[in-house]
């Protein structure tokens, strides 16, 4: 499986903090926001990745993330020049894809929690189709929800809907075959222009075979798209972080419990880091705990 972090847009919700820089450089408490979604495809055990941004912004992510060699990983970029929804990420990628399955995630989204390798690795090993990841919230009217059968499987997908038929919203998070380049191409554009990203889930629904994995009660996710979602993610991330003394979304511990980089190597990427309690994080990872993820 290969994977594609959306990082385009004009994050128009965050203005006028995003007329400068690109929303998913802000910081996330003590990281940039670009981390997080790289490192839960990471911990779904992907190493190929594309990620699409606009031209003037593709420039800052090479500085920062390069080519993913040091994490033993490879990105690649390309553009998407104005915003014509999320499934033009499967056209734009087309070349990458090839014959492989892939994950989407956007840029914007936080997920940690108890049992998330697990999950993220388990769903991932669909033979076709697509999977997507659901989530409940409080408030379903403000995204897209699922309906679902008796038996528990995806009956609709309902796009912030007046009276909401449950409480589990599609996050930001979605694994599909090949087929989805061909799914893409064949969408028409939606009222706003775009091509929807649930015209692509529809068109697996109407093949039945559309899975959710639901995350409950002992996983966060969070959309760090608004001021308060940016300040609520922080918030939760320098809580967890300062009690239990880890760090959320941090490559170079990935790829070392992951086995991509060995000891040696993860000394060496300290060598390049300048803030303090960041490279003695790293340096005494390998004496409190072997590599392995959790």
């Amino acid at each position: 499986m290969k994977g594609i972090i959306l990082a385009g847009g004009r994050g128009t919700r965050l203005d006028p903090v995003t007329r400068a820089i690109s929303k998913h450089l802000l910081p996330v408490y003590d990281k940039p926001m670009v981390y997080y979604p790289l490192t839960t495809l990471m911990l779904a055990g992907i190493r190929e990745f594309l990620l699409i941004s606009t031209p003037s912004h593709l420039p800052l992510y090479r500085d920062l993330l390069g080519d993913g060699r040091d994490w033993g990983i490879d990105i690649e970029y390309a553009e998407q020049s104005k915003p014509r929804g999320l499934a033009e990420a499967f056209i734009i990628g087309e070349e990458f894809i090839g014959s492989d399955s892939v994950a989407l995630i956007l840029g914007d989204n936080v997920l940690y929690g108890n049992q998330l390798v697990e999950r993220l690795r388990s769903a991932r090993n669909f033979e076709s189709g697509g999977h997507i990841f659901s989530y409940r919230v409080d408030d379903p009217e403000n995204y897209g929800v699922i309906e679902f059968d008796d038996d528990g499987d995806i009956e609709n997908i309902v796009e912030k809907p007046e009276n909401p038929p449950s409480n589990d919203a599609v996050i930001g998070l979605y694994f599909y075959d090949d087929d989805v380049v061909d799914i893409a191409k064949s969408l028409e554009p939606s009222g706003r222009g775009e091509l929807e990203i649930t015209g692509v889930n529809n068109a697996y629904l109407d093949r039945g075979a559309l899975t959710v994995t639901r995350f409950g009660r002992g996983m966060a996710w969070l959309d760090m798209g608004t001021p308060e979602g940016l300040q609520q993610a922080s918030n939760f991330i320098a809580t967890v972080e300062k009690r239990q003394g880890v760090k959320i979304a941090a490559p170079e511990e990935v790829a070392w419990r992951s086995g991509w980089i060995d000891t040696d190597e993860l000394m060496k990427l300290t060598e390049d880091l300048h803030r303090e309690d960041y490279i003695a994080y790293l340096q005494r990872l390998p004496d409190v705990s072997e590599p392995g993820l959790d």
